[in-house]
């Protein structure tokens, strides 16, 4: 079965992308079904439904969704494997700049939108710098300078990716996007691979839910900040 990766800051447009192109891979002959992952709630596992895509929603809570994530996906692919799916596609939970859920050898594709400001390409981390491939949607609703500005600091953060714009609503540019999907590989299982970067870390008791601020009850590895005048 084929599994691809999709990460992108919340509000992006990483569901309208996934939709549209699992809906044209649909008319290929190929069926995806979709891991969603969130936070604290999530409506999107009905929009998918809707359109007849089986899918499975987590929620991570005051978790992680990078761990939550990395817990989950061998449950989810053997999920996809029983319904039948030729292919897994993962939606990140988007909670933010650090998460790293792309995998070894198995596809990852980064969704940015323009009109997260033009320097958003280099706030944001390893979801973009280890992607193969970044899909910017929104184009449409900023100026053509704001927009070669925005593919250029893209390309800058990430070298090595493809970029393309796509227009979620419409569906302009995906059929980019279904060919790269069409040619993903399969693999024969998900348990022993590597994730492509370290995760954010988790290393304090207000990880572990600590709310009191200061004081010698903080047990972490986090140095303060140094003050600059």
């Amino acid at each position: 079965m084929r599994v691809v990766t999709f990460a992108g800051a919340h509000a992006c447009g990483k569901t309208a992308v996934i939709m549209k192109a699992v809906q044209n891979l649909k008319e290929q002959g190929i069926h995806a079904a979709v891991m969603k992952l969130d936070c604290i709630s999530s409506e999107d596992d009905k929009i998918y439904e809707r359109v007849g895509i089986p899918t499975v929603k987590y929620l991570s809570g005051n978790t992680c969704p990078d761990h939550f994530f990395v817990q989950s996906i061998e449950q989810a692919y053997a999920w996809a494997r029983e319904r039948g799916a030729d292919m897994l596609v993962t939606e990140s939970a988007g909670l933010c700049g650090r998460c790293s859920p792309h995998i070894r050898d198995i596809p990852a594709v980064c969704v940015i939108d323009c009109l997260s400001g033009i320097s958003a390409p280099f706030k944001i981390g390893p979801m973009l710098w280890y992607a193969d491939y970044v899909v910017i949607t929104k184009g449409d609703l900023v100026s053509p300078t704001e927009r070669e500005i925005f593919l250029y600091n893209v390309k800058k953060a990430n070298r090595k990716a493809r970029v393309f714009f796509v227009n979620g609503l419409n569906g302009q540019g995906i059929y980019k996007l279904d060919q790269i999907l069409q040619t993903t590989g399969e693999i024969q299982a998900i348990t022993d691979k590597y994730l492509r970067f370290t995760m954010p870390a988790a290393v304090c008791t207000y990880c572990a839910g600590q709310t009191k601020v200061g004081g010698n009850d903080a047990v972490t590895r986090i140095k303060a900040g140094m003050l600059e005048e």
